[in-house]
């Protein structure tokens, strides 16, 4: 394949200098492994996904139970003709979640009040 390049040793620092002394885009078509241990190391720019109106009911996930969560930023979406809707995402680290702000003895006390009526 033209312009393929093949690392060797220490992937993320091979691909960290890639990106650093590439002109263009570097593209991963396809390898849902390579992409998971890519935005695992940080080292996703933009993440493309492709969705298409169809629902299988087996097959290999893209994104399976293990790994990092990777908060994104939509920064583009578009639907084609076919129903196939194309989302831009950029990765921007690790989510923060919301902490709850219920107090767990306060719904205990009302639920108990509750159940006295």
């Amino acid at each position: 394949w033209a312009g393929t390049t093949v690392l060797h040793g220490d992937v993320a620092t091979a691909v960290r200098d890639l990106k650093a002394h590439q002109d263009g885009t570097l593209l991963v078509p396809g390898s849902g492994a390579l992409v998971r241990w890519l935005l695992a190391n940080n080292l996703v720019d933009q993440l493309d996904l492709l969705t298409y109106p169809v629902v299988i009911g087996q097959g290999q996930r893209l994104f399976p139970d293990s790994g990092p969560d990777v908060a994104l930023d939509l920064v583009n979406s578009r639907t084609t003709s076919r129903g196939i809707t194309i989302q831009t995402y950029r990765p921007r680290g690790r989510p923060e979640y919301a902490k709850s702000t219920v107090d767990p003895e306060h719904v205990m006390r009302d639920a108990t009040l509750g159940r006295r009526s």
